[in-house]
């Protein structure tokens, strides 16, 4: 039997060697306004997700999508319940994104399944119970079943009964003439596909426009532009086709803010941009929205361990995603995260993407939490050997993306780092009193034996507990510096 493998590994070679020049830096668009209640959801500022508070919100998280049917993980040991909340909580994993597949929400036309909405509220409110914010994703990989992939209902797949041939391989079967026929279909909005996205994603928002630690609504997964593919594998992207998905995107959000008018709506750019191009959305009137992008950039995402010595490919690769999205939120004036990466044990990878986000002072969560028997991933994705018993974790994996961070910073953040030699956390940023106190996360084993703590322009205020440090910023002060290492004797 083929095995599946890296979802991305015929990729590689066309993106080892592409190179491209870094973008200007990204200016700050206006501030969105202030949710209309006080329930903690996330808006943004600029490029910076913000918290009721006012608080720049940087999120360490992970991605649980459960892609066979019935599309929800079970309360099971091997699915998710309670223990699997308290791990994440734990470990400073403050942020989900939670699969919420549309074959799942609307498996005939027009028809809402509100058992499916009820099986995902479980997961829900058991991570909003232990304050990790939620992002609701309508995920697919290759469109549909048929093609081994998952994502959309059956009555919506049409691929005008051309033949299909299982490669055993994602992003293989994702070129096949089928599979780019029946994204061709949802594109053109042929059967009136727009307009039943639309209301499926209306139900979802209805349900929890006004839920705790709701962080949005991530409208589609790694695009594929179809038969148009092509014209996206070059570094200036495909800008005609951008101009069509952004056109569903905002028939999608328009509809959603018929019930939800403050939640992010979180665009994602086509699939190419997660390696080679750059994505070409224009601006968004709507001040709550957001770009949802991933960066699987060089061939550690393809092969475990990599093929260039240094891994020299991703050394221009994986900053060039991140270039490329922060000139696109400019350009839509929108906040953002890097909402998937990793998909393998190669911790080297992992180390540099998340070192690269620290540079660009944004968010993450890895793919992925458990491996779920994925249709379209490998055996090695998930952070357990066995799904069904967290004491298989993957120690040292979890142990390079579990590390102190700040997780809301009361002002504007001008510097993350996190040195691993050392274990040395380094936050600054310019304060903005009146938004309360900066919460820096501090895992007990990486200081087993405490740490010392360096703050200039600003006093510790304590901790909300054990594994949080409070720090509130002096009067006048124009720069505040934390600086966290272990306690020296």
């Amino acid at each position: 039997m083929p095995h599946r493998g890296s979802r991305r590994r015929a990729l590689a070679a066309l993106t080892a060697l592409a190179a491209l020049a870094a973008t200007g830096p990204v200016a700050l668009a206006g501030p969105a306004p202030a949710p209309a209640a006080a329930v903690p959801q996330l808006s943004h500022r600029g490029p910076f997700l913000t918290d009721p508070q006012g608080r720049v919100v940087i999120v360490h998280g992970v991605n649980a999508v459960f892609k066979r049917a019935p599309y929800v993980a079970p309360a099971t040991a091997a699915g998710f319940t309670a223990r699997d909340a308290d791990f994440l909580a734990k470990r400073g994993i403050n942020a989900v994104r939670l699969g919420v597949l549309f074959a799942g929400v609307m498996p005939k036309p027009g028809q809402i399944d509100q058992g499916y909405l009820r099986g995902i509220d479980r997961i829900v409110q058991l991570l909003a119970d232990r304050k990790i914010w939620v992002l609701l994703d309508f995920h697919q990989d290759a469109f549909n079943e048929r093609f081994a992939g998952e994502g959309f209902p059956d009555w919506a797949t049409d691929d005008d009964g051309l033949p299909f041939v299982d490669f055993g391989n994602f992003f293989l079967n994702d070129q096949t003439p089928a599979v780019q026929r029946a994204y061709d279909h949802f594109w053109n909005d042929d059967n009136d596909l727009w307009r039943y996205y639309s209301q499926a994603w209306t139900a979802v928002a209805a349900k929890w426009a006004d839920q705790p630690y709701l962080m949005g609504y991530d409208l589609f997964n790694e695009p594929n532009a179809g038969t148009q593919m092509l014209t996206c594998a070059n570094p200036a992207g495909c800008p005609a086709f951008d101009a069509t998905m952004q056109r569903m995107f905002d028939t999608a959000r328009q509809a959603i803010r018929t019930v939800d008018h403050r939640n992010l709506v979180w665009y994602e750019p086509q699939f190419l941009f997660n390696a080679i191009s750059k994505s070409n959305f224009t601006h968004v009137n709507d001040p709550a929205v957001a770009l949802s992008w991933h960066d699987y950039a060089c061939t550690p995402a393809f092969v475990e361990g990599g093929v260039f010595p240094d891994d020299m490919d991703c050394q221009v690769n994986e900053p060039r995603v991140m270039d490329n999205a922060d000139a696109q939120m400019a350009a839509m004036g929108a906040g953002g995260a890097m909402t998937e990466f990793g998909a393998g044990d190669d911790l080297e990878d992992l180390a540099r993407l998340t070192a690269y986000a620290d540079q660009h002072l944004t968010g993450w969560m890895y793919w992925a939490y458990k491996h779920w028997d994925d249709p379209t991933g490998s055996d090695f994705e998930g952070l357990f050997r066995k799904d069904g018993d967290l004491s298989t974790v993957k120690e040292a994996k979890v142990h390079v993306l579990v590390h102190p961070y700040p997780q809301a910073i009361a002002g504007t953040p001008t510097t993350i780092a996190w040195d691993a030699a050392t274990r040395t956390m380094t936050a600054a940023y310019t304060p903005k009193r009146s938004t309360g106190l900066t919460d820096i996360f501090v895992p007990a084993w990486t200081y087993p034996h405490g740490y010392g703590v360096t703050v200039t322009g600003g006093r510790v205020r304590g901790g909300a507990d054990h594994s949080h440090l409070l720090v509130a910023a002096k009067p006048g002060a124009d720069t505040v510096t934390v600086v966290l290492r272990p306690r020296q004797g």
